[in-house]
Order: structure tokens, then C-alpha cells, then sequence
């Protein structure tokens, strides 16, 4: 009899656990659907005001470059290397990346390791040097 009313109060709690966990997933979801909702609707908002803000505000190249170089008697032109045509500009910053990474990754051990235990970079003292020497 007593393994019996065990394994009821057992299936009880089993049951108990899973609804609690089910209420638990669905709670989650649904703060994480309003979560998403209100960050999209934030993004829009924000877009949307840097459109117009656009029109209504030209740049500063527009507005005091431009200006002062027509004070002076000198026109806009073209740029020696235009960045604005194609993907140059990404290419510029991936050959950047690449070699900010290569440099990065020969020196990773000087950069991340333990200073004492890299004593030969350290600048040394007077008596340090003549210590080494004998």
C-alpha cells in the first residue's frame, strides 16, 4: 500500500512540476515577443526621426567646409580617392581589420601574458644590469 500512495503523490508533483514549467515557458515568450516589440518599434521611431532630421539639418561639409572655401575663392570638387562609389570603403576597413589582426595575433603572447614572467622587455635598472653581468 505505501508504494502506491508514493507513486500517486509522485505522479501529483510530476504534474505539478511540468504546468509550472509550462507556465514558465510561456511566460518567457511572451516577455520576450513584447521585448522584441518594443525595441522594433523604438528602432522605427528612431529611424524615422533621423530621416527628417536629415533634410532639415545639411552636414558640416555642407555647411561650414563648403562655406569657407567659397569665402577663399575655392570650389568644391572631387575627392583624389572617392570612397563613396562601389564598396572601396568596405575593402578599406577589412584591409585595416586584416592587418590590425595579423599584428594583433604575432604579438598575442607579449600583449596577454604575465609581466613578470616576461622579464626579458622590461627595462632594467643600474644594479638589475650589473646583477645580470656577473
Amino acid at each position: 500500500m505505501k508504494t502506491r500512495t508514493k507513486s500517486k503523490e509522485q505522479r501529483t508533483k510530476s504534474k505539478e512540476q511540468r504546468t509550472k514549467s509550462k507556465e514558465q515557458r510561456t511566460k518567457f515568450w511572451k516577455y520576450l515577443f513584447l521585448t522584441t516589440l518594443l525595441l522594433l518599434l523604438a528602432a522605427n521611431c528612431l529611424l524615422l526621426t533621423a530621416t527628417f532630421a536629415a533634410e532639415k539639418w545639411p552636414g558640416v561639409d555642407e555647411t561650414v567646409v563648403e562655406k569657407v572655401a567659397r569665402e577663399h575663392g575655392r570650389e568644391a570638387r572631387a575627392p583624389l580617392i572617392n570612397t563613396d562609389q562601389g564598396d572601396l570603403l568596405l575593402f578599406v576597413f577589412l584591409l585595416a581589420g586584416a592587418v590590425g589582426g595579423f599584428i594583433g595575433g604575432y604579438y598575442w603572447r607579449t600583449l596577454v601574458e604575465d609581466r613578470r614572467q616576461n622579464t626579458e622587455h622590461r627595462v632594467q635598472s643600474k644594479e638589475q644590469r650589473a646583477k645580470n653581468k656577473e
